[in-house]
Parts: structure tokens; C-alpha cells; sequence
């Protein structure tokens, strides 16, 4: 069985309590968004010092400028360094935490669930990873700021790329911060064809039943009989696109068949798509068909 957050959306309350504290300036965050195995959140912190019971989310903070002192753990066992911007620190779930800052950060808080690290480690029992503090790892930090890009332009139908997202992260802790864990390699392997006929025909027809929904890649895998890391490899393997690009170019395709047939509102026809609003069909058409939905409309 495993142990963490409770089921829904993660929320602050399965943190370890750092952002709760009266020092964190909050400027967004992913709550109320229904993300349920991460919570971003990016802030300003004052100088603090303070303990936190463990929780039953993995923690990776990203400094944004700095350099910063940072000390963690108690007495003889603390550890101190200098934390530049780009800078890392990451805590394992379950575990306490003692730390120090030494003057004014801005940071973006990304926690994690167990589940999202087993998946992509391809074990049924927690992941463990090292703690660090100040370690530079450039894919981690580019894929949590896509994150928290993703969270500045947040639209529902962003929910499969997000969880992407997510599991890229899990993958790279996994492997190059994990704690004696074995690495993911078996699990490529295992994963290196492409989905099957039958596989991508039920998952395809998913995504056009719920185009106008958010999808995640947790029920795309279910459909394929797959975890979320395996699906993703198989399904690119097979079609060439990652899970969101696809469905946003089905998304797309149905959208300029609607413009054509009728004339129906674009705006109503961008909602009916899976997008947020008119601007956002607009948006997405431009930078992959270099047109717009009444350009599509007028040539019909």
C-alpha cells in the first residue's frame, strides 16, 4: 500500500508546511487547478529559521536569484552552502526538516506524490531520493519552470501536458537523485515499442469523445493498460508525438471541420474543442497552422 497525500487534488495541506508560514509571500499557486500529484507554488521568502514534520510529499525547490546562505539539519549534522540562482534543494518525503535561510529568496516550490515517483522508477514501494542542497541539475530546473510557465498560462486543456511534465520530473529525480534506487533503464527497455493497434485505436477514441474536456495521461494510460511513464514512451513511439501534442492536433483538426461545416460562433466552436475561449484557438492555430479560425472560416 502506499503512503501518501490523500486522493484528489494535492493540496498545501499535504505539504510540509513551509508555505504556510507568515515569511512566504505567495505570488501563484496550483491550488484550485485539480493538479493531483503535484503543487507548484512560487513565492518570496524572508530570512527564517525552522523545523517542518515530514510529509508525505517529495520537495524540490528552485531558487530564482540569490546567492542565498542555506543551512539544513541541527547541530554537528548541519550542512551549509551558498546557493546561487538555478540552485536546487531537494527533500525526500517522510522525512523531517531542519532549515536556515539567510536573506531574502524568491523560489518556486514543486511537491510531489510517491505514486508519480514509483511510476517512473517502475517499483510498487516509495522511492527514496538523496537530500541536496545547492545541487545544479539544468534539465530538473528547466522542467520545473515549464511548469510553473504552465501554471502563469493556465487552460484546462493544458491538464495531459502538465502531467508530462510531471512525470519528466519524476523520471530525472529518479535517476539522478534517487537513493540506491534502481534506475529506470529495465523500464525503457520493457517500453521501447510503440502502443499497439488496438491500444492507440481505444485511446484515440477517447480523446475525441472528451475534446472538450481535460484528459489526463492517467486515464489514457488506464485505457492502454499501461503506467503514466510507459504509455508516454509507448504512445510517442508509436505516433511520433508526445500524449498532449497529439490530442491538441486532434483538438485543432475538429475545430477547423466545425468552422468549415457551419457558422456556428468560433468562440462556442473553441469551447466545444477544448479551448478555453476563443483567443486561445486563435493563439494555438497561429503557431501551428499559421492561420486563424476566420481566416478558415472565410475559405470555406
Amino acid at each position: 500500500m502506499r503512503d501518501g497525500p490523500v486522493t484528489g487534488e494535492l493540496r498545501l495541506e499535504d505539504t510540509n508546511g513551509i508555505l504556510r508560514q507568515p515569511w512566504v509571500q505567495p505570488e501563484r499557486t496550483s491550488a484550485g487547478l485539480g493538479w493531483d500529484r503535484q503543487y507548484l507554488s512560487v513565492q518570496r521568502e524572508r530570512p527564517y529559521r525552522e523545523s517542518f514534520k515530514a510529509a508525505g510529499t517529495h520537495l524540490v525547490i528552485l531558487h530564482l536569484d540569490g546567492p542565498v546562505t542555506v543551512r539544513r539539519g541541527q547541530g554537528r549534522l548541519s550542512r551549509s552552502r551558498q546557493v546561487p540562482a538555478g540552485g536546487l534543494f531537494i527533500h525526500p518525503a517522510g522525512r523531517d526538516l531542519t532549515v536556515e535561510l539567510g536573506g531574502a529568496l524568491s523560489t518556486v516550490h514543486l511537491y510531489l506524490t510517491d505514486d508519480v515517483l514509483q511510476d517512473a522508477a517502475g517499483l510498487d514501494r516509495p522511492v527514496e531520493l538523496v537530500e541536496e542542497l545547492g545541487t545544479s541539475d539544468r534539465l530538473l530546473e528547466q522542467l520545473v519552470l515549464s511548469m510553473d510557465e504552465t501554471l502563469r498560462c493556465w487552460e484546462p486543456a493544458a491538464r495531459t501536458y502538465l502531467d508530462q511534465l510531471g512525470s519528466m520530473v519524476a523520471a530525472q529525480l529518479v535517476r539522478s537523485h534517487g537513493a540506491g534506487q534502481p534506475r529506470p533503464v529495465s523500464v525503457v527497455e520493457r517500453s521501447a515499442g510503440g502502443l499497439g493497434d488496438r491500444q492507440l485505436v481505444a485511446v484515440r477514441a477517447v480523446m475525441e469523445a472528451r475534446l472538450a474536456e481535460p484528459v489526463s495521461l492517467a486515464e489514457l494510460a488506464s485505457v492502454a493498460g499501461l503506467s503514466v511513464s510507459q504509455f508516454s514512451r509507448q504512445f510517442k513511439a508509436r505516433t511520433g508525438l508526445a500524449p498532449h501534442r497529439f490530442l491538441l492536433g486532434l483538438r485543432v483538426d475538429q475545430a477547423c471541420r466545425l468552422l468549415r461545416m457551419d457558422r456556428t460562433p468560433i468562440a462556442e466552436i473553441a469551447v466545444r474543442c477544448g479551448f478555453s475561449h476563443q483567443e486561445h484557438l486563435t493563439r494555438v492555430m497561429r503557431a501551428h497552422l499559421d492561420t486563424t479560425p476566420g481566416a478558415v472560416r472565410r475559405s470555406s
